[in-house]
């Protein structure tokens, strides 16, 4: 038996499990409303499978966005393979759930991060989010200004801003 409850890992499978859940949905009927996401995830990890062209653009991440046009998209346990636009050319990702840095949707304000784990050397950067965030937290939610989403990075809110 374990000395410890790992919470932080727990968190992170959660997490994936709501994001899995959200794509299959997708899948299913398609984006309701205005809903779409950024996606960031580590083109760097061994199961991530992209195009030459975009490893050598984005060595360390990536962030797509999933809103207008996207094709075969296909989720299975550990992952998801999505066909998406770039400049007019179809390009198919497969992107392992254990790759995702962030998920959000700004059309409700929405977002998850998923830390690097302790193991790695250093943190990757994040274009779309704060690198303030403390160190110790293993998962945080995003909000986003929606009206400002497209203009300015999200906004990460650390859940112990809400407890009291």
């Amino acid at each position: 038996m374990a000395d410890s409850i790992d919470y932080g890992n727990l968190m992170h499978t959660a997490m994936r499990g709501l994001i899995k859940k959200v794509l299959l949905d997708v899948k299913d009927q398609g984006l309701p409303g205005e809903h779409h996401f950024f996606i960031t995830f580590d083109t760097t990890h061994p199961d991530v499978q992209i195009a030459d062209w975009l490893r050598e653009r984005y060595p360390a991440e990536m962030t797509v966005v999933v809103q207008h046009w996207f094709d075969n998209l296909d989720i299975r346990d550990d992952g998801f393979s999505i066909t998406l636009n770039f400049g007019d050319a179809p390009e198919p990702l497969n992107i392992p759930f254990d790759a995702l840095r962030t998920f959000v949707d700004p059309s409700v304000e929405f977002g998850l991060r998923f830390e690097a784990d302790e193991d790695d050397e250093e943190e990757p950067a994040l274009h779309s989010v704060d690198q303030e965030a403390p160190e110790t937290e293993p998962a945080e939610i995003m909000l986003v200004d929606e009206e400002d989403a497209p203009k300015k990075d999200a906004e990460i809110v650390s859940l112990d801003a809400f407890r009291k």
